[in-house]
């Protein structure tokens, strides 16, 4: 398929590791262009093997105080879409499609949003003054000529707080080249600054496990947040090799995050055939039922004894690991890849449009 794609990224979570895996497995020639701050040097080199990097230094929609500090972003987005002749644009923020004025189709995808954490993890509205995120959120989606989200249950989520429907599109991650070494360690990976990924009850948790526990991921956010852990072990932002290489060695893999619209790290520890131990929540079910034990998130003690009960029994664990590791051939680049090659055809075949939305 003769296309190109500017697709939009960051560097400070998980849509670059789903850009980089995607335009891997894509087969067409990409752009990225980027907004927020700016990638490491390891990150900057991985992007510029697949295509080109653009980087604008524009802020994100959840660094800023108001719609105002964004106003720059759809105009960005055009001219760097006619800058590169792109034939289609990919947006992974869906409120830079907002105002966004171009006469190429524009795929938004939904991996999180402000609105849809506020429902999962606070299971709430947004609070006062935060109402410009939803509805910044609101036009994009609506303006966008598809929407795709990772997983039925965000997606679900969606039509509840946006009224809007969304493709399901299961993010996917490469096949690992080596199996867990099943050291005697529990891992886990996120932005522990991050409420949504529950740092609090895994670390509580920690105290009360028979193995040591080792979170991976930034424990600062760049709009100054911070996770402090008592109990566990962090490791702090790794490049990706580095993370895997440590996520591998791991016995046991925990995630408890209240808010997934499909969690990458899960993805990953599953394709290594690390037993998972997974918060209850609907996202982890839909991908991950029969194939993880799963845990009250409220619940430290409940953890604890999910992970103890593993770290106890090696023939269960050795099932576990095959049962996620067979479940995580579900979600490959191939099947990404062959499905939104498909999307991009449809929204690019030869129709009337109009000259601007």
């Amino acid at each position: 398929m003769s296309l190109r794609v500017l697709m939009t990224l960051d560097a400070a979570g998980g849509v670059w590791r789903y850009a980089m895996d995607l335009a891997r497995a894509l087969g067409v020639e990409v752009v990225f262009l980027g907004f927020g701050p700016t990638p490491s040097p390891d990150q900057r080199a991985e992007a510029e093997a697949l295509g080109v990097l653009d980087w604008t230094g524009l802020p994100l929609d959840w660094m800023v105080a108001d719609a105002h500090a964004l106003a720059c972003v759809p105009q960005a987005v055009a001219e760097a879409a006619a800058r590169h002749r792109a034939d289609l644009i990919h947006l992974n923020l869906p409120t830079q499609a907002a105002g966004l004025r171009t006469p190429l189709p524009v795929v938004a995808v939904s991996h999180s949003c402000v609105a849809t954490w506020f429902r999962a993890v606070r299971n709430s509205d947004l609070p006062d003054g935060w109402g410009w995120q939803r509805g910044l959120n609101a036009a994009g989606l609506a303006r966008a000529d598809a929407v795709v989200a990772p997983s039925r249950s965000h997606a679900d989520l969606l039509r509840r707080v946006y009224g809007v429907a969304a493709a399901v599109v299961p993010n996917a991650v490469a096949p690992a080249a080596h199996r867990t070494a099943d050291w005697p360690m529990v891992a886990a990976s996120g932005r522990w600054w991050d409420d949504g990924k529950n740092g609090a009850v895994l670390d509580a948790a920690a105290r009360r496990m028979d193995w040591p526990v080792t979170m991976l991921g930034p424990v600062e956010a760049p709009t100054g947040q911070r996770f402090t852990a008592l109990h566990a072990t962090t490791a702090g932002n790794l490049p990706h090799d580095r993370a895997m290489a440590l996520m591998r060695d791991a016995g046991i893999f925990v995630s408890p995050s209240l808010y997934e619209p499909f969690g990458l790290a899960v993805a990953e520890a599953a394709g290594t055939a690390i037993p998972l131990v997974l918060a209850d929540i609907p996202t982890f079910r839909e991908l991950w039922d029969s194939a993880a034990t799963f845990f009250d998130p409220a619940d430290p003690d409940a953890l604890a004894h999910a992970v103890n009960a593993l770290a106890r029994d090696s023939g269960e664990r050795r099932r576990l690991g095959r049962a996620a590791l067979l479940r995580s051939r579900h979600y490959s680049p191939a099947a990404q890849s062959d499905a939104m090659l498909g999307l991009y055809a449809r929204l690019t075949e030869p129709q009337p449009r109009t000259a601007t939305r």
